[in-house]
């Protein structure tokens, strides 16, 4: 830890009345303890009194973004916090026990020991500095004799029996599945099949807290997490959705734009999600929210079906406006198919480098294999000459010459040594060392960026990585029509339509991109030239415009 970090503690022990019940790990941290000024003391104790998240928000000052993002720690605005638990309360004003399953700082926590003055409090975390924060704030506002703190994983917590409902609240921590270990991935699966969901090793770890929720909530428990919003459309997290469908008793989404920061470091989208175990309502609502001064109450939202909701693959299709597509205009996807590009699975060992001196030249595709390369290109990619190989053998290494596949097997030979052959995408190929690029596409896409995506005509005729589309023809296009497409695209899209994750990146899957509306081919060239006349006559009554103010002034 860092010196903030040491401050932070040093001040949590002096405000924590009640240090025999600290946690084995707030104990070794509180050892390290320094005095400090009483002056000092006395400000914190007075701003968090009024309300104020001194600790959590000193806590975000002196751990880095990338630090905190390691664990999940992502702190909830107040707004969100105060939105949630009036939801709560409108629900079951008495519940018996509350449950903050990576309680941090202890925001949520105390709001809710406001609300719910006669409920036992639980708060779970890894982190004990969170519990000494989350700890000192209860000692001062009041409720520290009815809280118990767990320093654990909320997936293996043991907690005691409840008589009546409990209340989960919070926001699970965000950590993406390349750091959930294979234990944890295992136990997702099993328990996750255990509730008939199809479970996806994929899933991030707030849908493992999901899950977890799901495992050990009775009927008439209730809940609201506020988390990332991607699991609404992608595969990993068909199991989530599947719990609110089924058991969990989902109730209502709030999906809230990135533009109103639901979460104050990371520029993303954010979901409300709110569940009522064992009593289902008979619609499940849905809601986009601009500002978060209007997310609450939470009893907002556009009411739909459970047969069409169970239905669908795809949750944000609900949130979006259906406007009938304008006369003259189609789908991009009447015009060509999207496609993303390949995933190689070992970069390291398919990305031509030193080694590749032993593959014949044949197999050296030209490859976009960075987004910025695409960027950089402009609206056309000409020349193949500034990007890498990617290694693309055949299935069948028979059509190798002798000399060709000795070379060739020294390169598998090192490949292995970088796990190329054990990586799970490889493990999916008909043989591990064939990647089978696609055919170069007519036109290829950025698909996650913090700008709309950049269209770029491929007249290199350069393969793709997974770090773009490609856009296919259906018909044969000729080329003054795909230049005026890839005008059109370039000029009118916006990052509408795509999903916003973590850190801003707006992302458009294949679907998304064919749902973009352009003008019909019998028509887009007119269009064009409308659009351009348009802009030069506007150009010209500016310019006209600011010469008859020059005149002016010199009349004067």
């Amino acid at each position: 830890m860092n010196a903030g970090e040491w401050k932070l503690v040093s001040i949590a022990c002096a405000l924590i009345d009640q240090p025999s019940i600290l946690t084995a790990g707030e104990r070794r941290l509180a050892s390290k303890a320094r005095p400090i000024e009483k002056s000092i003391v006395a400000e914190c104790r007075e701003r968090i009194a009024k309300g104020e998240d001194v600790l959590g928000d000193g806590f975000c000052r002196h751990r880095s973004p990338e630090k905190r993002r390691e664990k999940g720690a992502t702190y909830t605005p107040l707004p969100i916090v105060d939105a949630m638990v009036s939801w709560a309360k409108s629900v079951d004003p008495r519940p018996d026990r509350v449950i903050d399953p990576g309680i941090g700082s202890g925001r949520f926590m105390s709001a809710a020991a406001k609300a719910f003055p006669d409920a036992s409090l639980i708060g779970v975390d890894i982190d004990p500095l969170a519990l000494l924060m989350a700890r000192a704030n209860a000692c001062i506002l009041g409720y520290s004799r009815r809280l118990h703190l767990e320093l654990a994983d909320y997936r293996e917590v043991d907690l005691p029996a409840c008589p009546g409902n409990t209340l989960f609240i919070g926001n699970p921590p965000y950590v993406r599945h390349h750091e959930i270990g294979d234990r944890w991935k295992r136990w997702f699966e099993a328990t996750a099949r255990r509730f008939g969901f199809k479970a996806s090793k994929l899933a991030g770890l707030h849908i493992h807290f999901f899950l977890r929720t799901r495992e050990i909530a009775n009927h008439g428990d209730y809940g609201a997490f506020i988390t990332s919003a991607e699991w609404l459309d992608v595969n990993y997290g068909s199991a989530l959705r599947g719990m609110l469908v089924d058991g969990l008793g989902g109730s209502a989404v709030h999906v809230i734009d990135p533009k109103a920061q639901p979460f104050a470091d990371a520029f993303t989208t954010g979901a409300v999600t709110c569940f009522r175990v064992g009593d289902r309502p008979t619609h499940f609502n849905m809601r986009a929210v601009h500002k978060l001064e209007e997310l609450a109450p939470l009893d907002k939202g556009h009411a739909i079906e459970w047969d069409q909701i169970a239905k669908s693959h795809k949750w944000s299709v609900f949130l979006r406006e259906h406007k009938p597509t304008p006369n003259g205009f189609i789908e991009l996807g009447e015009l060509f198919r999207a496609h993303r590009g390949q995933v190689t699975g070992a970069n390291a060992a398919w990305i031509a480098g030193d080694m590749a001196r032993l593959i014949p030249r044949r197999f050296l595709r030209p490859t976009v294999t960075k987004g910025r390369e695409l960027l950089a290109a402009g609206a056309e990619l000409v020349s193949a000459n500034g990007l890498r190989r990617v290694v693309d053998l055949p299935i069948s290494l028979d059509e190798l010459l002798p000399d060709e596949l000795k070379d060739v097997r020294k390169y598998l030979a090192w490949a292995k040594t970088l796990g190329a052959e054990d990586s799970y995408v490889a493990q999916q190929r008909r043989a591990w060392w064939a990647i089978e690029l696609r055919s170069p596409a007519t036109m290829l896409v950025t698909y996650m960026a913090r700008q709309p995506p950049a269209f770029v005509l491929n007249s290199a005729k350069a393969r793709h990585l997974n770090i773009a589309h490609g856009l296919y023809p259906r018909q044969s296009i000729n080329i003054p029509d795909l230049r005026a497409i890839l005008s059109y695209l370039r000029s009118h899209t916006s990052t509408c339509g795509g999903r916003v994750y973590a850190g801003g990146l707006v992302k458009f899957e294949p679907k998304e991109l064919e749902r973009l509306r352009v003008p019909r081919l019998e028509d887009i060239h007119g269009y064009l030239a409308e659009e351009k006349g348009i802009a030069q006559a506007v150009a010209a009554r500016r310019t006209a415009s600011g010469r008859s103010h020059g005149d002016a002034r010199v009349s004067q």
